[in-house]
């Protein structure tokens, strides 16, 4: 482990503004493991009163830049290269907490699984797997 959650949300609200003012938190840091909490907000509601397939895409993409931070380091320039999701039932309206592992971490790139959870409900709300490109050291 290169950083911890505080270190990984410092590096994060200092280079993406979005990321303080949506709320998101590192929550905890284990070696391979990360744990992301979004706050729940009604700003994130779509037509009909469910949670945003978007947010839920953002939460996913951000748990594996952390994931990324958190055991590389603060390497900036470390990108999504490929992210599909599965969105797996209707979130009830909680807080979103995203816990992203590593499936395979290369010299070059990253292959994350990320699961979404609403609140404390055990049942996953979204499923990602993600492949993040890392630049040449």
């Amino acid at each position: 482990m290169k950083m911890t959650a505080v270190a990984v949300n410092d590096f994060i609200d200092s280079t993406i503004p979005m990321y303080k003012l949506s709320g998101y938190r590192v929550e905890t840091v284990i070696e391979g493991e990360i744990r992301v909490r979004l706050p729940y907000s009604a700003d994130s509601l779509r037509a009909g009163g469910s949670i945003s397939g978007p947010t839920m895409m953002t939460l996913a993409d951000t748990a594996m830049y952390a994931l990324i931070l958190a055991s590389l380091g603060p390497i900036g320039l470390a990108v999504t290269q490929n992210l599909n999701i599965n969105f797996l039932r209707k979130p009830r309206n909680a807080d979103l907490i995203a816990t992203a592992r590593f499936l395979r971490l290369g010299k070059r790139s990253a292959v994350i699984d990320v699961l979404i959870h609403a609140g404390d409900d055990p049942d996953p709300v979204a499923q990602a797997t993600g492949t993040y490109a890392i630049p040449a050291a």
